[in-house]
């Protein structure tokens, strides 16, 4: 069983950051991959960042550069540094969980709810 809770999004200006942390409830995480989804109004939710059990990260080539993924499975927590914010990041960002990096960024098997990043000017 995997929980997923997100916090830390809100509003910021273009050009500042924000760091979003994922709480993960249950003893199967340290295998398990975990990363990042977001969905833009009127838009398609696309894949940020994900990052495997071995500490092996990846992104999405929007954000490469810019956000940064973590994991502590000390604090069974899973952190997205998100630096130089734009507009175009404005989205809901949702935490995912799946038992291996290719099931993640192809169908997830656990959601978070979701948290709201907003960039303003």
């Amino acid at each position: 069983q995997v929980q997923l809770q997100e916090s830390g999004g809100g509003l910021v200006q273009a050009g500042g950051s924000l760091r979003l942390s994922c709480a993960v409830a249950g003893n199967i995480f340290r295998t398990y991959a975990v990363g990042w989804f977001r969905e833009a109004t009127g838009k398609e939710r696309e894949f940020v960042a994900g990052v495997a059990w071995t500490g092996v990260s990846t992104s999405s080539d929007s954000v490469k550069g810019r956000f940064t993924i973590s994991r502590d499975d000390d604090q069974n927590m899973v952190h997205l540094q998100m630096n130089r914010l734009k507009a175009d990041d404005t989205a809901v960002y949702y935490c995912a969980a799946a038992p291996d990096s290719v099931v993640l960024r192809r169908a997830p098997a656990y959601w978070g709810q979701g948290t709201q990043v907003t960039v303003s000017s």
